[in-house]
């Protein structure tokens, strides 16, 4: 399973490389804007909750999508880059096993603990 979930993100990932080649940015914007979305571990600073919040928020792909739609649907360029990024990020988060966090602790994610556990 782990390797077909893989495969899938690895194919998101790439999609996401394609929606970027079809907008007018160069593309130094995307290496540059790929790792942004981790900003919102920043959460864990204050709790493993409160980072698990942030995190998944920015983290989830259909809100992504959701992001990129709308920017998409009013022809805001900005907002369509923003969920472009936050999608190829969080597909390229899974296929190295960082999934959504469950509040507990950031290496237990909904694809398994990342790892070794203790």
């Amino acid at each position: 399973m782990e390797k077909l979930v893989k495969m899938e993100q690895i194919a998101l990932f790439g999609f996401s490389v394609f929606l970027f080649s079809h907008t007018d940015y160069s593309w130094w914007w995307f290496p540059l804007l790929i790792l942004l979305p981790d900003i919102s571990m920043l959460g864990y600073l204050k709790d493993p909750k409160l980072g698990a919040f942030f995190y998944n928020i920015v983290h989830h792909q259909a809100i992504a999508l959701m992001v990129l739609c709308l920017g998409w649907q009013i022809g805001n360029d900005s907002l369509y880059l923003a969920g472009i990024i936050l999608f190829g990020h969080s597909s390229m988060d899974r296929i190295f096993g960082y999934g959504l966090k469950y509040s507990d602790a950031f290496k237990h994610t909904h694809l398994g603990w990342i790892g070794r556990v203790n």
